[in-house]
């Protein structure tokens, strides 16, 4: 059962109403998530100009649900990890490999370390080391995508704390847990 319930854009404010029938002109549907943040217009629009930006930045939308994938798993997030698997699989992810990136791992050693390095800002809350960093770069990664990593990151935290406060309705085809490995 819900916490915060989402919003019924039948009885929302014109402005609220607008938001919503823009996101569905977008996506096809008003996942929940967004519903439900719409409680607070400004918590809506500003989760969507973040996503919105991020999206044009310089990691490629695959690597992004990855993130979202080993964010979501880290916080035990089943809305976040349901989402991002259907939205990982339009990204050109199989299967396997979302599952892969909820463990934090990859096909490519770039992905991965990209992985291991947003699982290591959610669980040492962003406390990294010079060596992290360095690390990345020798994964081919500039400052300006590592800089867009910990917005990702940031982001997917977001999202995932929402999630948990608002017990937000999985609304995606929802995922099984991970086998232990």
């Amino acid at each position: 059962m819900p916490r915060l319930a989402p919003v019924n854009t039948q009885d929302a404010p014109a402005a609220t109403a607008d938001l919503l029938a823009n996101v569905k002109k977008k996506m096809g549907a008003v996942p929940n998530i967004i519903a439900t943040m719409a409680q607070s217009p400004a918590v809506a629009q500003a989760y969507l100009a973040f996503s919105q930006a991020l999206s044009a930045g310089s990691l490629p939308a695959r690597l992004r649900e990855q993130i979202a994938l080993t964010v979501g798993e880290s916080n035990r997030c089943a809305y976040c990890v349901s989402a991002h698997t259907a939205l990982g699989k339009m990204a050109g992810l199989s299967e396997q490999e979302t599952c892969d990136a909820r463990r934090a791992t990859a096909s490519t050693d770039s992905e991965t370390q990209a992985l291991r390095f947003a699982q290591q800002i959610v669980t040492d809350r962003g406390l990294v080391a010079d060596e992290d960093v360095e690390r990345l770069r020798q994964a081919g990664y500039n400052d300006g995508a590592i800089a867009e990593i910990v917005a990702n990151v940031a982001l997917n935290l977001f999202t995932n704390y929402f999630n948990h406060v608002a017990g937000t309705e999985v609304d995606f085809p929802a995922v099984p847990e991970l086998a232990a490995n």
